[in-house]
């Protein structure tokens, strides 16, 4: 059989609701087991990057890797998501010339921008280290940083594309194991030679590199790429359209998820950053199943809208928000009883951060209440709606991030962070209202409400007889009761029908891997 035939995956039908059900529970699924192996994996490197580094180190490497972070936000254009729209689109048309031309665009002008995006940065490396941070040690990192831009850049673009296949475990296996794997392991190789910032950022690229072409390998296995360059029909005129205010949005995003780590090392200490970013790193736990279920969504997301069907939109809108509350709820709970015992596994240095990782917990907890409301207003064409709401998001976490950062520091930095989630997750719930008639709520979450009620209680209780933040072993007996107590209320109130659905198959799937064995 061809290659090509592997992109005709719809039926001639439209999909029905459980069948969709299961395609974003499966490709969720697929998605959060990649992202919780990469964090676990982003931990143990942590740790091992506080224990080996000084917090100041610790800090420097950070600063450089958010100034990346920028440069590949510029760079990007927004094409990683126009690959997922376009190709679910025309994959689910089964168009493969307009797959082929989605892909020269995209992967093309993301190229080329990210070469001339990293040359600005090499050059303008002392500057921006001398006259914003006053740390003139800063300026060969940022150098070193701005030659592995364009790995990174092409790995987020190949990973939009594989995912507009709707292939999640392809991002999976080059983002989210290979990737990290490779960079403990160049981590332990460099330790024995002893370990600074910029043998810390030179094993990140190294991985990053090899995650991009396992994600070139994977994507000529799903859809052949040796074709003729002219054999295609890409509109670049309506990809751009799209992906430009998407580009700004994204870019506003990037400045704002990084503004943070700029103020605090220029208005507050070098240190401050190193603790805020472990902090960050560990309150990356509460966003994993989020960022799974959204990813899975995505193009099931555009293929609904592209047929207007927004009643089974509405639907998915609802399930996939109540999963990822029921599943955050006990990583909620986790991060604002217990801060000081999960931030003492970096380092006493780090434990300052326990304040503000209890904050960041509040802020998590408003984003996922509101499920996936933003990639709604991305895969329904509203890019230039996406393009406002980002601007707001990103105008309100500078000035908030300024005044608080001056305030209070890193506490400051989490409250700031707080204050943007609740205003700008309001704002596009009502967008959504208006423009869809749909809410992410039902009547079954007033259950994970009160189980969530009963685990707090059960571990505030616990808390206020046992040491729980002076010892591990109080900490886990807490934890342990927490969740019994989280799991059997829950289950005592009964499940909802496309629960058990879900429920039902796992179980299936488990007794033939049993039976193999």
């Amino acid at each position: 059989m061809d290659k090509v035939e592997n992109i005709h995956t719809n039926q001639t039908s439209p999909a029905s609701f459980e069948r969709n059900l299961l395609s974003v529970a499966k490709g969720g699924g697929i998605v959060y087991g990649g992202k919780l192996f990469l964090t676990l994996s982003r931990l143990v490197t942590v740790i091992l990057l506080a224990r080996l580094l000084s917090a100041e180190q610790y800090g420097l490497y950070n600063v450089a890797l958010s100034t990346a972070s920028i440069a590949i936000g510029i760079a990007i254009l927004g094409l990683d998501s126009a690959l997922v729209r376009y190709i679910a689109i025309a994959a689910s048309r089964r168009d493969e010339a307009g797959v082929w031309g989605t892909l020269q665009v995209g992967i093309g002008l993301s190229v080329l921008l990210s070469v001339l995006t990293a040359t600005g940065l090499f050059a303008l490396a002392y500057p921006i280290a001398i006259q914003v941070f006053d740390r003139p040690e800063l300026a060969p990192l940022l150098q070193l940083v701005s030659l592995i831009v364009p790995f990174l850049v092409l790995s987020d673009v190949l990973a939009g594309a594989t995912r507009g296949f709707k292939k999640m475990h392809h991002m999976v296996i080059a983002q989210n194991i290979a990737q990290p794997v490779i960079r403990l392991i160049l981590i332990i190789i460099l330790s024995f030679t002893g370990m600074n910032p910029a043998k810390a950022i030179l094993t990140f690229g190294l991985a990053d590199g090899f995650a991009s072409i396992f994600l070139l390998y994977f994507l000529h296995k799903q859809f052949s790429l040796k074709r003729q360059l002219g054999v295609s029909r890409g509109d670049i005129r309506t990809i751009l359209g799209f992906s430009l205010p998407l580009w700004l949005a994204q870019l506003m995003v990037t400045f704002r998820g990084n503004v943070q780590t700029i103020l605090l090392g220029s208005l507050s200490t070098i240190q401050n950053v190193g603790i805020f970013s472990v902090v960050n790193q560990v309150n990356v736990l509460g966003q994993m199943l989020h960022g799974s279920i959204t990813e899975a969504a995505r193009p099931l997301i555009a293929e609904l809208h592209d047929r207007g069907d927004h009643e089974q939109m509405g639907r998915l809108y609802q399930t996939t928000t109540k999963w990822i509350l029921i599943v955050n709820f006990p990583v909620f709970l986790i991060m604002v009883l217990f801060p000081v015992p999960i931030l003492s596994i970096f380092g006493k240095s780090f434990v300052y951060g326990a304040s503000a990782l209890s904050i960041l917990a509040f802020a998590n907890l408003v984003n996922i209440g509101t499920g996936m409301c933003a990639a709604i207003i991305d895969m329904t064409g509203y890019s230039k709606l996406k393009l406002l709401n980002t601007f707001i998001r990103m105008i309100c976490s500078i000035g908030f991030s300024f005044v608080f950062i001056s305030l209070w520091g890193i506490i400051g930095a989490a409250v700031a962070a707080l204050c943007v989630e609740i205003i700008v997750n309001l704002i596009i719930l009502l967008e959504i209202w208006i423009l869809f008639h749909i809410l992410p709520y039902n009547k079954t979450f007033i259950k994970t409400l009160l189980a969530g009620a009963a685990a707090f209680t059960a571990a505030f209780t616990i808390n206020q007889i046992l040491p729980v933040q002076e010892k591990l072993f109080y900490t886990g007996i807490s934890l342990l009761v927490m969740i019994a107590v989280y799991v059997s209320v829950s289950l005592s109130l009964g499940l909802a029908p496309e629960d058990r659905l879900i429920l039902s198959r796992l179980q299936r799937r488990f007794s033939t891997f049993v039976s193999r064995i």
